[in-house]
């Protein structure tokens, strides 16, 4: 007999079951793992700037924030929301940069994400395609059945 493992939500407004081992910290900001069923979406990297490809910010917050808001358009034209998002990889051009504005970013999240904490990495790249982007970040969503 299998006992039914607990369900941890980050937030009640997130369909997916969070994966939290049991004696670990609690991630802030993210999750270490997501399970979810139902429809996927994929959501190819996103930089910084606007629907027509043109870069209104030069710093990182604001382009965190322009990006997290390009991956919520792509999903809204697959009927999904920020609550449906699994997995994000970020991919930053000065880690350096990052760790100094974690309270802009933090901010930039809160306004586009809400509380939803997918399961995230962030990596330090030499560059992106773009020469003025400073973040990409693509995304998987799970929207249930």
């Amino acid at each position: 007999m299998s006992i039914p493992k607990p369900s941890h939500h980050p937030s009640p407004a997130t369909p997916h079951r969070v994966l939290q081992p049991e004696g670990w910290a609690k991630p802030i900001g993210y999750s270490n793992g997501i399970e979810a069923r139902g429809r996927t979406l994929f959501v190819g990297g996103q930089i910084g700037w606007n629907g027509q490809c043109k870069f209104e910010v030069h710093d990182l917050p604001g382009q965190i924030r322009q990006t997290l808001e390009n991956v919520l358009a792509i999903l809204r034209e697959g009927d999904a929301g920020p609550e449906h998002i699994t997995t994000m990889t970020w991919y930053v051009t000065d880690r350096k940069a990052y760790s100094a504005s974690l309270k802009e970013i933090g901010a930039a999240w809160k306004a586009t994400m809400g509380r939803n904490f997918p399961a995230m990495a962030v990596v330090e790249v030499s560059g992106l395609v773009e020469d003025e982007a400073l973040v990409e970040i693509q995304a998987t969503a799970v929207v249930p059945d």
